[in-house]
C-alpha cells in the first residue's frame, strides 16, 4: 500500500504539471485567452484578490501571496490533520494483523492452482474486513486536490498579472524563476520528509525513504520551472507541511499508538488466516547399494583354472 500511495502522490504532482500546460489556451502573441473557462473561474478571481490586498493594505505582491498561502493552508490543515490521524490509526492496526497478512501472501505464493490463489486472496480480504482495517491504509488525497486549482490559478497569475510582472519581494523578481527559493523549497520538503520518519517502524522507513526523496524533487522541479511567485507559495506551504507533520507524527502518534495497543488488549485481532502448511517434499526412493564382487577377477581366474583341470 505504501508503494501505491507514493505512486498516487507522484502521479498527482505530475497531473498538476499537465494541468498547467494545457488548462489555459494561449493566443498567437503568447498572451492567455481571457475568455477561457479556467482563466475566468480561477485566474481572474485570484488576481482580483491579490490586487485587493495590495491596494487596501499597501502590501507587496510577495506578502499578498504569503497571506493567500497561509489562508489556504489554514483552511485545509484541519482536514489534513484529521486525514493523517486516520492514516496513523490504520497503520497501527495494520501492524496487529501483519502476521495474518504475511501468512495469506505466503499461501498465494504456494498456490498451485488458480482456485487456491483466489481462496488465499479472499482470506486476505477477510482479514481486513473482520478487523475493520482499510486496505488503503486511511489514505486521502483531498488536501492535495484542493490545492491543485489554487496552484494552477497562481501559476498563470504570476505569469500574466501586470502587478506581479513588475513586483519584487526581498529583491527577488516574482515574475521569473528564483534559484534561492528553489533551494529553500527543497530544504523545507526534505525536512518535512525527515519529520515524517520519526517514530515509524524500521520496516516502513525503508519504503518511505524513497518518497522522502521523490516528493521534494518533484516540487523542486515545479518550482524551478515556475515564476518565483509560485515558488513562494511552495515555500510557505512547505513550512506548514513541516508543522502539520510534527503535530501528527511527533505529538499525536505516541498517543494514538498507546490507544490502539489498549484497544487490542481488550479486543485482540480476529484470527482469519493461519500460517500456511508447508508442502511436504516428495520422498526420493533410496538406492540399494549392490555389494561389489571384489573377487570377480579371482573367480574368473578360478573359472579358467577349473576349465583347465577338467580338460586335464
Amino acid at each position: 500500500m505504501t508503494k501505491f500511495k507514493n505512486w498516487l502522490l507522484g502521479s498527482g504532482l505530475l497531473g498538476v504539471l499537465l494541468l498547467l500546460s494545457g488548462c489555459v489556451r494561449m493566443d498567437k502573441d503568447g498572451t492567455p485567452d481571457t475568455s477561457g473557462l479556467v482563466y475566468r473561474m480561477l485566474v481572474v478571481p485570484l488576481e482580483n484578490f491579490l490586487n485587493w490586498m495590495v491596494n487596501n493594505f499597501n502590501w507587496s505582491y510577495g506578502l499578498a501571496i504569503i497571506v493567500l498561502t497561509i489562508i489556504v493552508r489554514l483552511v485545509i490543515m484541519p482536514l489534513g490533520i484529521n486525514q493523517s490521524k486516520k492514516s496513523l490509526i490504520q497503520s497501527e492496526k495494520m501492524q496487529s494483523i501483519k502476521p495474518q497478512i504475511d501468512a495469506a501472501q505466503e499461501k498465494v505464493k504456494q498456490a498451485s492452482t488458480q482456485e487456491e490463489q483466489m481462496e488465499a486472496q479472499r482470506e486476505m480480504q477477510a482479514v481486513y474486513k473482520e478487523n475493520n482495517v482499510s486496505m488503503m491504509g486511511g489514505m486521502g488525497c483531498l488536501p492535495l486536490l484542493i490545492q491543485m486549482p489554487i496552484f494552477s490559478a497562481l501559476y498563470y497569475t504570476a505569469r500574466f498579472s501586470e502587478g506581479i510582472q513588475h513586483s519584487t519581494f526581498i529583491g527577488i523578481d516574482l515574475a521569473k524563476p528564483s534559484y534561492i527559493l528553489v533551494v529553500v523549497v527543497g530544504v523545507a520538503y526534505l525536512l518535512q520528509g525527515y519529520i515524517s520518519l520519526i517514530g515509524v517502524p524500521e520496516e516502513q522507513k525503508k519504503t518511505m525513504r524513497s518518497m522522502m526523496i521523490a516528493s521534494p524533487l518533484m516540487i523542486v522541479f515545479m518550482s524551478f520551472t515556475s515564476p518565483a511567485g509560485v515558488a513562494l507559495y511552495w515555500v510557505v506551504g512547505g513550512i506548514f507541511s513541516c508543522l502539520q507533520t510534527f503535530i501528527t507524527n511527533v505529538l499525536m502518534r505516541p498517543r494514538i499508538k498507546a490507544q490502539i495497543q489498549e484497544e487490542l488488549k481488550k479486543n485482540p485481532p480476529k484470527q482469519v488466516v493461519t500460517k500456511p502448511i508447508k508442502k511436504a517434499e516428495p520422498i526420493q526412493p533410496k538406492q540399494v547399494n549392490q555389494p561389489k564382487n571384489k573377487n570377480k577377477n579371482n573367480n574368473t581366474g578360478n573359472g579358467r583354472n577349473a576349465g583347465k583341470q577338467k580338460r586335464k
